[in-house]
């Protein structure tokens, strides 16, 4: 090893390197001129630092902006997306109520004077009838389905341990028991609480059913009025019903049909208006 006297640094009288500098009276090592940090200039360390608090103060601020003053975590206002689902199908609702009872005062008010004879108002209102925009009065059943207990096993011997998609109705069970009474002669059918007309579609989502802009969940129930007699025929001598009564023996589907005597079924209060595709010009 050599010492400090025999290196190129210490021997060479160059004294303008980054190293180099001047021995002051006191003894201290002044920095030479041609340091470029010793004349106060900008680190970059120091420009990193500069940019990453402000980058916190950003996140600091916007994140109290989003607040508001409240618990983003916690705070009740701040709807998860089911509820903001349920929230919205509510308001749809409401919605069609407020059109019902428009358009029964549209309809009063037409009908005091619109210049039709009795013939094209006998002809008109047999045509609302037919649509479900009417209400309906006459001898109903009620269909219930529902989910199957989610711990349910198989009853009978022979049959596999049920999959989850086994013990929660379908799309097409609900399809299944709207067809079937229809066949059976149903003047009017309702799921739930909505009236179904030409345009109705009962789709599923998940483990719920959206009806016309409406969620709803199981149990479901689907009322019609027409000869309880026939329709509960309808019923059984559907091949998809009887598809799924092998799982309500099985694993335990829910599945009730009751007579309910007199009924008077609402009549439909959304949009009649046809939504359809437009060909390009």
């Amino acid at each position: 090893m050599s010492n400090s006297a025999d290196s190129p640094e210490a021997g060479s009288g160059d004294s303008s390197g980054p190293g180099s500098g001047t021995v002051e009276s006191d003894g201290s090592l002044s920095p030479a001129t041609g340091d470029a940090s010793a004349r106060g200039g900008v680190r970059p360390v120091r420009v990193l630092t500069v940019g990453v608090f402000a980058l916190a103060g950003l996140i600091f601020f916007t994140s109290f902006d989003t607040a508001k003053g409240t618990n983003i975590r916690t705070d009740a206002s701040l709807l998860k997306l089911s509820d903001l689902i349920q929230e919205r199908s509510h308001k749809n609702g409401q919605l069609d109520e407020s059109n019902g009872v428009l358009r029964d005062d549209v309809e009063a008010l037409a009908e005091r004077d619109d210049g039709s004879t009795e013939a094209e108002d006998a002809r008109l209102t047999a045509l609302e009838k037919n649509a479900g925009t009417q209400r309906l009065k006459g001898q109903a059943i009620t269909v219930t389905l529902n989910d199957a207990p989610p711990n349910a096993t198989a009853k009978l011997p022979g049959y596999p341990e049920p999959q989850p998609d086994y013990l929660v109705i379908h799309q097409q069970d609900l399809q299944a028991v709207v067809n079937a009474l229809w066949l059976g002669g149903a003047k009017g059918i309702k799921v739930m609480d909505q009236r179904l007309i030409s345009t109705s579609a009962v789709r599923c989502v998940g483990n719920t059913l959206i009806l016309q802009g409406r969620v709803y969940s199981p149990p479901y129930k689907i009322q019609a009025v027409g000869d309880p007699e026939k329709l509960q025929k309808a019923l059984a001598e559907s091949k998809a019903i009887q598809n799924y009564m092998v799982y309500v023996n099985v694993y335990g589907l829910g599945w009730k049909v009751t007579e309910d005597g007199p009924v008077t079924l609402p009549g439909y209060s959304g949009t009649v208006d046809l939504q359809y595709a437009k060909p390009v010009e």
